[in-house]
């Protein structure tokens, strides 16, 4: 995980969930009112899971980006998409694009800025903690915690309240979600391994399938064919393979379901002539900002 959203888009995002909160604690009340929230908060109940099996054992029937399609990374913000776009990505708290393919966008191994709080109040031993017992934060991004995935039990329990995201995906419309943060042991100073990662994404990914949503494998290439033989992912979002010389490591493994996002570009044109390049291979600003925004960027090949 090299890049996240702006802190408007943050902001926005909590006020989503603040405002999901609010509903849930009036709805404890005589009578609940009749809004939708944006998105299930970590305080929802935890969801039934399917057995993990992995791609080598699991039938489903989901659909990954379409083939040749060039996909847009709007985490910042959904907006009508440009000329040549077949797919889009959003977060969790947005809707999907009618008639195209939908991708969106969950956490999956660390906390978001806004629910930090409620994860400390609601579930503070699935929380990573230091040697003091302190939540152990990415260093990268200091207003996300990482939960704990050092056992089956903690990994059953952190996928029974991610879980509830994943399925909202699957309600709103999505075709498909994301799983951020699968690397977050590379941040954990030893406390977490690649194997309970691994785990963790297999149980996710189940509920994923289970709903119908085909689920990507973020970032994280030295897992190499594991993300998609063990854990079951079935295509994968990539930031900056180009940039950093890693595309061949997910294109071996998943072919043409690769979405990458690039941020940094002196020579597009040379990107875009690159042969390791994904078909799906875009430009965006580090902000993932709206069209409206100062500084928007989108260009394609």
């Amino acid at each position: 995980m090299r890049v996240r959203r702006d802190d408007g888009a943050r902001a926005a995002r909590a006020v989503a969930v603040a405002a999901v909160v609010l509903v849930l604690t009036a709805a404890c009340g005589d009578a609940a009112p009749d809004v939708t929230p944006d998105a299930p908060p970590v305080t929802s109940p935890a969801v039934t899971l399917p057995a993990p099996t992995g791609v080598g054992t699991a039938t489903h029937d989901v659909a990954g980006p379409p083939a040749g399609a060039v996909v847009d990374y709007q985490l910042g913000g959904g907006y009508p998409p440009a000329a040549g776009i077949g797919g889009v990505v959003r977060d969790v708290t947005d809707v999907p694009e009618p008639g195209m393919w939908s991708g969106c966008y969950v956490n999956g191994f660390q906390t978001q800025p806004a629910e930090r709080e409620a994860w400390l109040a609601d579930h503070p031993d699935l929380v990573l903690r230091d040697d003091d017992g302190e939540p152990v934060i990415d260093p990268g991004w200091p207003d996300e915690l990482l939960l704990d995935t050092s056992t089956a039990e903690q990994r059953a329990a952190i996928a029974g309240v991610v879980g509830a995201q994943v399925t909202a995906c699957a309600e709103r419309g999505f075709d498909a979600v994301e799983l951020d943060n699968l690397d977050s042991w590379t941040r954990s100073d030893g406390r977490l391994t690649e194997d309970g990662a691994v785990d963790l994404a297999a149980r996710l990914v189940a509920v994923g399938h289970a709903a119908g949503l085909a689920v990507g494998q973020k970032n994280a290439p030295d897992l190499g064919t594991r993300g998609r033989d063990e854990a079951g992912f079935d295509f994968a979002v990539a930031e900056e393979c180009l940039q950093y010389d890693e595309c061949a490591a997910y294109t071996d493994v998943y072919g043409d379901a690769v979405v990458d996002i690039e941020y940094e570009a002196d020579d597009w044109s040379g990107v875009c002539a690159d042969p390791q390049r994904p078909t799906s291979t875009i430009l965006r600003d580090r902000d993932l900002r709206t069209p409206d925004d100062d500084g928007y960027v989108l260009e394609t090949c």
